[in-house]
């Protein structure tokens, strides 16, 4: 072979290999599902689920407490208020969720990673709200504003994290009161992803809000949803005045709250599914109809976080058949509702990126996009039933995310995707890595991880007899090697440095 030729293969390979990469990162915004979802319970049931839904709102009530003015809201639109209990005639929750968009848009800065929640869309964010970190270098650790910052990167760095999530860590060497303000900017300045909120006071909502004013303009915010936000019920049946606080002011300014009963079944709901799905009916109904309440027309999502428990020492668990269906169920009822449904993820109780973390987030992913949920927190990076955020289960996750995005594509039946012209040139007999049709269609045909080893045993002991974790690990370091900050503007990042400075400047650290 001349030296021409040989540089010719090469530069071939070269090419090829850039081609498979450029395929692996394409962009895509956020998964249109083109495949039916799945449903496994029936109207029938779901119609008493309803029924039962709307028994406790009436007869039993949930309770809003420590907080006035929303007992004053239900008040003014028809409910029975009786000290913090409030009781709801029936069909009135349903009345007023009305008025809910069935699917929005929620900006980002950069227009092209805007995504569309509802409909048959599905949005996937990282890992919420773990107070420590682990990776397979420095073990189990609290959570640090560097921390926060590279999880942040790396969503912005996966292809299929869709949206930059909320509090990818808690970054515990900042105070309580003020870590808000470094958690949202950071959001902001090292992404162009869609975003969460603060939730966890009133004011740090509002300051969240002020923020997404300074990049995309105050009359911009009051109008569309650039913002998410987490409120979780206090199952069972309570809603506390932190959530209620931060929900009042995210609706009246148009933002889209996450309604999500926090449940883990038989501690917080019943022990039947049929029981904790009516149940968490009544509390999401009511927290996202008091958003309408506040503000018709204002987005809000319907949403549950539901697992079950060890029933021998109290213990969550993940990625059990009893929560598949809580989920499923779940979607459906959002569905008729014609609210957009948030669940789901990549839930795990292990404490490392084993075997375990991989079967029951995989259990967990794939009835996220079969049951049809349209905002999936929790899909990259979870570990210990959500106590840790992980830097290898990130990647793990990012990969199974990917190979959902291939899923919902459903079968392709475009004349190349039936194929008919491979078939008559093969013939009986023949093979078709040669043919036409293969080789206008090998780079993408089949899904590649970046992370499986699909090698011959006798490489992978040459690679270094390297397991998933330990591949892992190499991965999620390369792309934070990688990483280039998104252009941000001179002027609004001033603006949002000087905002946070003379806000962290006006009252003093605190650690509650």
């Amino acid at each position: 072979m001349s030296a021409t030729t040989s540089r010719s293969g090469r530069r071939g390979r070269d090419a090829r290999r850039e081609a498979r990469a450029s395929n692996a990162s394409r962009h895509i915004p956020y998964i249109s599902r083109n495949i039916p979802v799945t449903n496994l319970v029936s109207d029938e049931a779901l119609e008493i689920i309803e029924a039962n839904a709307e028994t406790i709102l009436e007869e039993i009530g949930l309770e809003f407490r420590d907080d006035p003015e929303s007992l004053e809201l239900w008040k003014s639109v028809g409910a029975d208020v009786q000290g913090e209990r409030v009781h709801f005639p029936k069909g009135l929750c349903r009345q007023l969720l009305a008025t809910a968009p069935a699917e929005f848009t929620q900006y980002a800065r950069n227009p092209a990673n805007s995504v569309q929640i509802g409909g048959n869309n599905t949005v996937l964010a990282p890992v919420y709200g773990p107070p420590f970190v682990h990776d397979l270098n420095k073990g189990r650790r609290y959570g640090t504003l560097e921390d926060f910052e590279n999880f942040v990167k790396l969503a912005y760095m996966a292809p299929a994290m869709h949206h930059s999530g909320g509090t990818v860590c808690e970054p515990v060497d900042l105070p309580v009161n003020k870590r808000h303000f470094d958690m949202v900017y950071s959001h902001i300045k090292y992404s162009d992803k869609p975003f969460m909120g603060s939730v966890t006071a009133p004011e740090r909502a509002q300051d969240s809000v002020d923020m997404a004013s300074l990049v995309f303009g105050e009359e911009f915010v009051q109008n569309n949803c650039v913002m998410l936000n987490l409120i979780n019920a206090n199952s069972p049946m309570t809603f506390d005045s932190t959530m209620l606080g931060a929900l009042k002011t995210y609706a009246a300014n148009n933002q889209a709250c996450v309604v999500s009963p926090f449940i883990l079944s038989g501690a917080m709901s019943p022990v039947s599914g049929a029981g904790t799905l009516s149940q968490l009916l009544a509390e999401a109904m009511a927290g996202c109809a008091l958003t309408q309440v506040i503000k018709p027309g204002t987005p809000v999502i319907f949403g549950t976080f539901v697992s079950s428990i060890s029933m021998q020492s109290g213990a969550p668990t993940f990625g059990t058949p009893e929560s598949s269906l809580v989920l499923n169920g779940a979607a459906a009822l959002a569905r008729r509702l014609n609210l957009p449904f948030r669940s789901g993820g990549s839930f795990t109780a292990s404490k490392l990126p084993d075997a375990q973390a991989a079967y029951e987030s995989a259990q967990t992913l794939l009835m996220t996009l079969l049951s049809g949920v349209n905002f999936s927190l929790h899909a990259a990076g979870w570990l210990e039933g959500g106590l840790c955020s992980s830097y290898e289960k990130f990647v793990m996750d990012i990969d199974q995310c990917a190979m959902m995005e291939v899923l919902a594509r459903g079968i392709d039946v475009s004349e190349n995707g039936q194929a008919m012209d491979a078939v008559r040139e093969v013939g009986p007999g023949g093979h078709f890595l040669g043919c036409a049709h293969t080789q206008a269609n090998f780079e993408d045909a089949f899904y590649r991880s970046r992370i499986a080893d699909n090698n011959s045993v006798e490489q992978w002991q040459a690679d270094g007899f390297k397991d998933t974790a330990t591949r892992a690990n190499g991965i999620w370091k390369q792309m934070l090697r990688d990483y280039q900050a998104p252009a941000l503007d001179e002027g609004i990042d001033e603006a949002l440095q000087e905002f946070m400075a003379k806000r962290k400047s006006s009252f003093p650290d605190s650690n509650t």
